[in-house]
């Protein structure tokens, strides 16, 4: 494993240990065991750190995104829909910790927000991906035309990032395949 490796796989660490606001670059380099100095040579600022945690170790949107692309116009929409909302899920409930931490702290979220702009990133693409993915198997007539595509998969991406938070505080009622199912079912009634 490499020192950029290191370098995350202690960040992610640190900040499940620690928090966001625990999680200081001198305490990430002395985990990763190396110096804050290299830790720097392979990330620019914490915030790009942060980044990579969340896109290198967490269960990522765009394989989840790219299978729903492979599936379309095959088997069972719903099905494929399903999986893509537990995936989705997934990386919310991850997510949560480090988001919330972002959020806390007034300056990193203007930097972190800074950061995404320049790299062309941000939690708005994968809404965007899925409503492409939506209006593909509307145009094959799997899924009511008369749906808007943008509104549906923000309200399957916000129902996803809703239930990550409350699983935080209250166990959900029902288990999370049975709810994904259910959400699914909604988005697509005709």
């Amino acid at each position: 494993m490499g020192t950029r490796e290191r370098i995350v796989d202690a960040a992610e660490q640190v900040i499940r240990e620690f928090g966001i606001v625990g999680a200081t670059t001198k305490r990430i380099a002395a985990a990763a065991g190396c110096s804050e100095a290299l830790l720097y040579k392979h990330f620019p600022g914490k915030e790009s750190l942060l980044l990579a945690v969340l896109l290198e170790r967490l269960p990522a949107l765009g394989p989840a995104l790219t299978r729903l692309r492979l599936a379309a116009g095959t088997g069972d929409v719903a099905d494929h829909l399903t999986a893509f909302t537990l995936a989705a899920l997934e990386f919310y409930t991850r997510a949560a910790g480090i988001a919330a931490g972002v959020l806390a702290d007034p300056s990193l979220t203007e930097r972190f927000r800074t950061m995404l702009a320049r790299s062309g990133s941000g939690p708005h693409l994968p809404i965007l991906a899925l409503a492409d993915v939506i209006a593909g198997e509307q145009d094959r007539d799997r899924i009511d035309r008369k749906i808007d595509a943008g509104a549906a998969a923000s309200m399957l991406m916000g129902a996803c990032f809703h239930r990550a938070n409350l699983s935080y505080y209250v166990d959900p009622a029902d288990d999370d395949a049975t709810w994904a199912a259910a959400i699914v079912r909604t988005l697509l009634r005709r």
